[in-house]
C-alpha cells in the first residue's frame, strides 16, 4: 500500500507590521587571537548570509600514521613543564567560538584528537595539553595548571562555556577541575574515564614491569592498547619489518619504562582523587563509553557516573576500543551536535547555536527511514497557485519564511520521508518543532539507545516553544509544525485521521506578523498499513505492545 503526502496550495498572510532583522550576525574576531587566527572563519549556521542546507566543507583526513609522525616531534626531550599548543590545521577561530581544552590520555602527547582537528577548529578555539615524557608533575599539580588556564581565559570568554575534552586520565583531570570549581561554566566530553582504575586489570601490569628490561615492556598487550587502542595491535602493524621496528621504537620513546610506571601510579591517584569528590560535580557532562575497551570497564563505569550526576548523559560505542578518538569511525563534532551539547552562551539556543549537517550526517540521519520508503513507495503531491495538483513538490515555494502544518500519522513515521524529499527535490531544510521529550535526559534513559533522538537534533529539530518559533520565522526558515503533538502521533485504535489540535492556534497569529507562507498538508495511508492495537501504560501513555490484527 502506498503512502501519499498531499500539500495544499500555499497561503500567504499579510504581516500586520514590518519587521527588520540583521542578515549578517557575524562580528570581528577578538583581538587576543594569535597571528595564525588573523582571519575570522565563518562556519555554516542557519544564520549565514548565503542560505545553505549542508556543511560541504572539505576536511583533510588524518590517521594513525600522522599521529605517530607528529608525536615524534613533540616527545623530543626539552626538560620543560606541561604546556598548551594549538594545532595549525585547526585554522582560524570562528566568531564567538567557545574555548576547547583537550586533556590527553596516558600518552600525554596532546594529539589524541588529530583526526578531529579540522572539524573542531571550525567551531572551537582548540588548545591541547602536552605533558612531556619525562615530566613528573603530580595529578594535583596538573589540576591546578588547568584551573589557572581556565581562570585566565574566563575574562575573554564572558557568558561562554569552556569545553573540556578528556580521555582516560584526562577525563579524571576534567572531573577533578569541575569538582573543585563548581562555579565554572564547563561542558565536558569524557571518553572512557579512568575512574574505574581499581576495577581494571591494569594494576597487575606493574608486576610484569619489574621483570622486563627496558625495551621489552612494549610487548605487553596492555601497553600497545594504551597507546593505539583496541583496533591496532601487533597483527595490525606494518608487514615490513623495518616499519614494524620503527613503530615499536615510537612506543618506547613515547612511554619508556620509567614513565609508564609513573603514569600507572598517576592513574591510581587520579581515580582516588576524583571518586572521593564525584558527588559535588555540577558541570554538564557527556560520557563516551567504548564497548571493547580492554583496559577499563568503561561501559559499567559510564553508567555508574551517570547515575550519580544529574547533569550527565551517555553515548555508547559498542565496537570502539580504549582510544576511540583515533578510530576512523568516530566523529566528535557529530557526537556533540547530535547530543545537543554545542552552545556559545550560558544557555543553549537551539536556533542560533545550530550547525548545519554534513552530507554524511544527513545520510546517516535519513538512512533509518530507507526501509519505510522502500516498503510504502510514498508519493508526494503538491498544489500549484492555479489549483492544479501535481506530482512532486513543484507547488512549494523556494523561499521562506514558510510554515508547514499538518497532522501526525502513527508514530510520525512520515517525518523522515518528508525531510529527505524536501531536501533532495527542493534543497529545502525543514526545521521541525519537536516535543520537549526528545531533549530531556530522562527520556534518553527510557530509550533502549540513548542516542535515539540524535538524528532529529542533527537535522535541526528544536523544542516547540513560541520563542523558537519566532526565531525560526525571523530567519526565513521552513518550519514544520504538528499542533496535535505526541498525543496525535500516539493515537489509539479507532482514532485514525483524528485531529488533536488545541482550540486556539496561536501559530497563525505569529506567522501573519512575518508574512509567512502557510502550507497545510495531510498524509494518507500510513495508518492503514496495519491494524494496530496498542496497549497503553496509564502512567506515561507510551505503547508497550503492538498487535497486527485481532487474530494475533
Amino acid at each position: 500500500m502506498a503512502t501519499a503526502v498531499a500539500l495544499a496550495a500555499p497561503l500567504r498572510l499579510a504581516p500586520s507590521r514590518r519587521w527588520r532583522f540583521s542578515a549578517d550576525l557575524r562580528a570581528e574576531p577578538p583581538s587576543r587571537l594569535s597571528s595564525r587566527r588573523g582571519a575570522s572563519a565563518s562556519f555554516p549556521t542557519a544564520a549565514a548570509t548565503v542560505p545553505k542546507v549542508l556543511d560541504d566543507s572539505v576536511i583533510e583526513p588524518y590517521g594513525i600514521r600522522d599521529y605517530i609522525e607528529r608525536s615524534r616531534e613533540l616527545i623530543k626531550p626539552d626538560g620543560g613543564p606541561p604546556r598548551w599548543f594549538s594545532p595549525l590545521e585547526c585554522g582560524a577561530r570562528g566568531t564567538d567560538s567557545p574555548l576547547l581544552l583537550y586533556l590527553p590520555g596516558i600518552d600525554g602527547t596532546g594529539l589524541g584528537l588529530i583526526r578531529h582537528h579540522h572539524r573542531l577548529g571550525k567551531i572551537f578555539d582548540i588548545w591541547c595539553l602536552h605533558i612531556p615524557v619525562m615530566d613528573r608533575t603530580s595529578f594535583e599539580g596538573l589540576v591546578e595548571y588547568v584551573e589557572r588556564t581556565i581562570n585566565s581565559e574566563k575574562s575573554y570568554s564572558l557568558n561562554k562555556p569552556i569545553y573540556l575534552v578528556g580521555e582516560s586520565i584526562g577525563a579524571c583531570l576534567a572531573l577533578a577541575v569541575a569538582a573543585r570549581n563548581p562555579d565554572f561554566d564547563l561542558v565536558m566530553i569524557l571518553a572512557n574515564p579512568a575512574t574505574s582504575f581499581s576495577k581494571s586489570q591494569l594494576q597487575s601490569v606493574s608486576t610484569f614491569l619489574g621483570i622486563l628490561p627496558e625495551p621489552l615492556h612494549v610487548t605487553i598487550p596492555y601497553f600497545v592498547n594504551f597507546i593505539t587502542g583496541y583496533h591496532l595491535t601487533f597483527r595490525d602493524l606494518p608487514d615490513n619489518f623495518n616499519d614494524m621496528l620503527a613503530d615499536l621504537s615510537f612506543l618506547v620513546d613515547i612511554l619508556p619504562k620509567e614513565s609508564f610506571v609513573w603514569k600507572l601510579d598517576l592513574l591510581k591517584s587520579a581515580a582516588l582523587f576524583v571518586n572521593s569528590r564525584l558527588h559535588v560535580v555540577k558541570a554538564q557532562i557527556l560520557i563516551l563509553a567504548s564497548g571493547r575497551d580492554q583496559l577499563l570497564p568503561s561501559h559499567e563505569e559510564a553508567e555508574r557516573i551517570c547515575s550519580n550526576l544529574p547533569n550527565c548523559r551517555i553515548r555508547h560505542f559498542k565496537e570502539s576500543g580504549h582510544t576511540m578518538f583515533l578510530e576512523s569511525g568516530i566523529d566528535l563534532v557529530t557526537i556533540i551536535k547530535g547530543a545537543g551539547y554545542y552552545r556559545r552562551s550560558s544557555q543553549i539556543d537551539y536556533v542560533s547555536d545550530y550547525l548545519l549537517p554534513t552530507p554524511l550526517e544527513f545520510q546517516q540521519a535519513t538512512e533509518i527511514y530507507r526501509w519505510f520508503d522502500l516498503a510504502t513507495s510514498p508519493v508526494m503531491l503538491s498544489t500549484l497557485q492555479n489549483g492544479k495538483i501535481v506530482k512532486g513538490l513543484m507547488g512549494i515555494p523556494s523561499k521562506g519564511p514558510t510554515l508547514l502544518v499538518g497532522y501526525h500519522m502513527l508514530l510520525g513515521l512520515e517525518l523522515g520521508i518528508m525531510f529527505s524529499r524536501f531536501f533532495t527535490e527542493k534543497r529545502i531544510h525543514l526545521r521541525g518543532l519537536a516535543h520537549p521529550f526528545m531533549f530531556n535526559r530522562a527520556s534518553e534513559q527510557l530509550m533502549p539507545d540513548s542516542s535515539s533522538f540524535d538524528g532529529h537534533r542533527l537535522m535541526g529539530a528544536v523544542p516547540v516553544s513560541a520563542t523558537n518559533f519566532y526565531k525560526l520565522l525571523s530567519m526565513k526558515s521552513f518550519v514544520l509544525l504538528y499542533p496535535g503533538g505526541a498525543r496525535e502521533a500516539l493515537h489509539r485504535k479507532g482514532e485514525e485521521y483524528k485531529l488533536f489540535w488545541p482550540e486556539k492556534s496561536e501559530f497563525i497569529r505569529m506567522t501573519s506578523k512575518f508574512g509567512a507562507t502557510i502550507i497545510p498538508f495531510g498524509v494518507v495511508g500510513e495508518d492503514d498499513m496495519c491494524d494496530v492495537r496498542p496497549v497503553w501504560c496509564p502512567c506515561c501513555l507510551i505503547p508497550v505492545s503492538v498487535g497486527w490484527n485481532e487474530s494475533h
